[in-house]
C-alpha cells in the first residue's frame, strides 16, 4: 500500500525523505510528494508517477529543512494525479500524510464545509488535515489535537502531521495501518515500514493499535487511545538494508527467486534438530495446544491463500484432521460455524493485511482454542494479536509478486503440520521421511534454478499469447493456481488454473492452438489420471507445456513440450514445481516489457480493505 516517511533532525531531511520513499516503492504507488518546514512555512512538492519524478522536481526547486514528511500514494479515493497526491494541507500550516481509508469521510467533509473549509482534492485524507486544524482551535497541543481528531475517525489510518506554528515536533497516530518510529542521535524518524529508515537508524519502536505520539529531536511522548502515557523501549533491528539492492540481477523478483535455496535453509534453521522437528520453536505452550486440536481453520489472501490450500492436503492426509481454508475477505463478513477444538491460523507476509487481520480479530470472539500466525514480519500486528507465531524468515521481499515468501510459507506450514502431528503422536518414521525431504529441498530448488536459461527460451512461446491455462491435480492444483496468478500479475496475460479433472466440465471449450496449456506433472499417485487429462487437451489441438518429473514417462510430441523437473520427494514437490512456474512468468513479463517489480494497479502490502 501507500508509504510514509517523516523526519525531524538538526540536518536537512529532504534526501532522507526521498531515499525512504524509494525504499518503499515495492509497496506499489501512483504518486509521491513531500512537505518540508522551510523559512517559517511548509513548502510542498507533489508529482503523479514515480519517486524519480519527485526527486527531479526537488532538484529544480530545492527545499531544505530539518522537519518534513513524505508519501507514496496508491489511489483509493480520487484519481491518481498530483492534486490527490499526499501530503495534504489545511490552510497554510497543517500538512499530513495518511495510509488507510477513512470510512466516514463524506460525513466529516460535509461538517467541515459547513464550517468554511475548502477541499482541493477528492481524497479522504484531506478530511483529517482539516479536522486537525479545527481541533487546534480547542487544544494548544498538537498531540492533544490529533488525539481528539482520531476520536472522530472511523476506519483505518496510519498518519503523520506537522504544523508550521509548532515546528519542533511531528505527531503520529496509528489504527489498523502500521507505523514505526526510528531513533537517531538528536533526531527521530517515522515510517510505515522500517526498511525506509535503515540507512539512518537501526533502533525502532512500533506503535500499537490506537496509540498517538509526539516525536521531537530530543525524544518522543507516546499515548494510548485513552490519552494515558505509555512507556516502551526501542528495539534494535537486525534487518539488512541491502535487501533493497538488486545486486547483479535485473529485477528484484529475479533476485528473490534465486534466493530461495537460502530462504528455505533459513526457515529450517533451528527448527529441525537431529533430523527431528523441534516443536518448542513455536512457543512453550505450543505442544499443549496442539495435543487438544481436532480441527484447523486457515485464513489468508492471494498467494498466501494458495499456500494454505497446499497445507490443507498435508494436514488432512497426515493428521486425518479437518482443515478448512477460506479467503479472509469472505470469512470476515459471514456467519461461521466453528468446529470444536479448532486452531485459527492466519498467513500473511506483512502481518498487516487488512482483511486477514480483521478476520483474526473476529476469530477471538468465536470460540477457537488458540490462534497462530505464519508471518514474515516479527513486529507486525498479526504477530502481536496471535497466541503462537511461526516466522517464515524470508527476509525483505521487494517485488510485488511474491516468490520467496510463498516458498517460505509452504515450508513453514509443512513444519507446522509435523509439529502438530508430533504433539498428537505422529509415527517417527513418517516424521523422518518428511524431515529428509525438507533437508534435501534447498538442493532440489537449486536444480530447478539451474535450468533458468532453458525456461527463458521456453517463455518465448508465450510472448504473443493473450490467455494461458494451468492444470494440476492434488497438492499441485494450488501450485497451478499460484502459477496463473504470477503470470497475470506481472505479464498481464489472462491466466486461469483448473483442477485437471475439471476439464470436461467446461474448460475444454477454451482449448485451441492459441491457448497454451501448462501442466504440473510430478510422479505421484495422480500421474496416470493427469496423463489422461493431457491427452484430452492434445487431441483437441491444444498446445501443451508439461513440467514433468523425469520418471513420469511423458513423451514430447507434436503439440507437447516436456520440461524435466527433479523432485525426489512427493511431499515437497509443490515447492520444487513452484520454481519453474515463477521463472516462466518472470521471463514472459521481461519479453513483454512490463514493470516486473511494480506491476500496474497492484500493491505489495494491502493494508486497506
Amino acid at each position: 500500500m501507500c508509504g510514509i516517511v517523516g523526519a525531524i533532525a538538526q540536518r536537512d531531511v529532504s534526501d532522507i525523505l526521498v531515499e525512504g520513499l524509494k525504499r518503499l516503492e515495492y509497496r506499489g504507488y501512483d504518486s509521491a510528494g513531500v512537505a518540508i518546514y522551510h523559512d517559517n512555512q511548509i513548502e510542498r512538492i507533489r508529482r503523479a508517477g514515480k519517486v524519480s519524478e519527485l526527486k527531479d522536481a526537488l532538484k529544480e526547486t530545492p527545499i531544505g529543512g530539518g522537519l518534513g514528511i513524505a508519501h507514496t500514494r496508491w489511489a483509493t479515493h480520487g484519481e491518481p494525479n498530483e492534486t490527490n497526491a499526499h501530503p495534504h494541507m489545511s490552510e497554510d500550516n497543517i500538512a499530513i500524510v495518511h495510509n488507510g481509508i477513512i470510512e466516514n469521510h463524506d460525513e466529516l467533509r460535509d461538517e467541515l464545509k459547513a464550517k468554511g473549509y475548502k477541499f482541493e482534492s477528492d481524497t479522504d485524507t484531506e478530511v483529517i488535515a482539516h479536522c486537525l486544524h479545527e481541533a487546534l482551535k480547542e487544544h494548544d497541543s498538537l498531540l492533544k489535537a490529533l488525539l481528539a481528531t482520531t476520536k472522530k475517525l472511523k476506519g483505518a489510518y496510519g498518519t503523520v502531521a506537522i504544523d508550521a506554528t509548532q515546528p519542533d515536533k511531528m505527531v503520529v497516530a496509528r489504527s489498523g495501518s502500521p507505523l514505526v518510529v526510528g531513533k537517531g542521535i538528536g533526531e527521530y524518524f517515522v515510517a510505515s515500514d522500517q526498511l525506509a529508515l535503515l540507512p539512518v537508524t537501526r533502533e525502532f519502536l512500533y506503535l500499537e493499535e490506537g496509540e498517538v505520539a509526539e516525536v521531537r529531536r530530543d525524544g518522543m511522548t507516546l499515548l494510548s487511545s485513552d490519552g494515558e502515557l505509555v512507556k516502551r523501549e526501542f528495539e534494535e533491528s537486525d534487518l539488512q538494508h541491502d535487501a533493497v539492492d538488486k545486486g547483479k540481477y535485473r529485477h528484484f523478483m529475479l533476485k528473490e527467486i534465486f534466493e530461495q535455496p537460502n530462504v528455505v535453509a533459513e526457515t529450517l534453521e533451528g527448527r529441525i534438530v537431529d533430523h527431528q522437528v523441534y516443536i518448542e520453536t513455536l512457543g512453550e505452550n505450543a505442544a499443549k495446544i496442539f495435543e487438544q486440536l481436532d480441527a484447523i481453520q486457515i485464513i489468508a489472501c492471494g498467494t498466501s491463500y494458495h499456500a494454505a490450500l497446499v497445507a490443507k492436503y498435508w494436514i488432512e492426509q497426515y493428521l486425518k484432521m479437518p482443515c478448512l481454508v477460506e479467503i479472509a475477505s469472505e470469512y470476515r463478513y459471514r456467519d461461521t460455524a466453528v468446529l470444536p477444538n479448532s486452531l485459527f491460523v492466519t498467513i500473511s507476509q506483512s502481518g498487516e493485511t487488512a482483511d486477514t487481520l480483521a478476520a483474526l480479530k473476529k476469530a477471538k470472539n468465536e470460540g477457537y482454542l488458540a490462534s497462530l500466525t505464519v508471518c514474515n514480519s516479527p513486529a507486525s500486528s498479526m504477530v502481536r494479536e496471535s497466541d503462537l507465531t511461526l516466522l517464515t524468515r524470508a527476509g525483505a521481499e521487494i517485488g510485488v509478486a511474491s516468490t520467496k515468501a510463498f516458498t517460505a510459507q509452504l515450508v513453514s506450514l509443512l513444519l507446522l503440520m509435523v509439529s502438530i502431528g508430533k504433539a498428537k503422536g505422529m509415527d517417527k518414521a513418517v516424521e523422518k521421511e518428511i524431515v529428509e525431504a525438507l533437508e534435501h529441498l534447498p538442493h532440489e530448488i537449486q536444480l530447478s534454478l539451474d535450468q533458468a536459461d532453458a525456461i527463458e527460451k521456453l517463455s518465448e512461446a508465450f510472448s504473443e499469447k493473450h490467455h494461458t491455462l494451468f492444470l494440476g491435480r492434488g497438492q499441485q492444483y494450488p501450485i497451478a493456481m499460484e502459477a496463473a496468478l504470477k503470470l497475470k500479475e506481472i505479464s498481464y496475460i489472462h491466466a486461469e488454473a483448473y483442477a485437471a479433472g475439471e476439464l470436461k466440465h467446461g474448460p475444454l471449450a477454451l482449448i485451441d492452438k492459441e491457448m497454451p496449456t501448462v501442466v504440473v506433472a510430478p510422479n505421484d499417485n495422480l500421474l496416470e489420471k493427469l496423463k489422461s487429462n493431457v491427452e484430452e487437451v492434445r487431441s483437441r489441438g491444444g498446445n501443451l507445456f508439461v513440467f514433468a518429473d523425469k520418471s513420469a514417462n511423458i513423451q514430447a510430441s507434436n503439440g507437447i513440450t516436456v520440461f524435466p523437473v527433479d523432485s525426489q520427494y512427493t511431499i515437497t514437490a509443490p515447492m520444487v514445481y513452484t520454481i519453474p512456474m515463477q521463472l516462466l512468468s518472470y521471463y514472459v513479463a521481461v519479453i513483454k516489457g512490463t514493470d516486473v517489480d511494480q506491476p500496474r494497479n497492484l500493491a505489495k502490502s494491502v493494508t486497506v480493505e
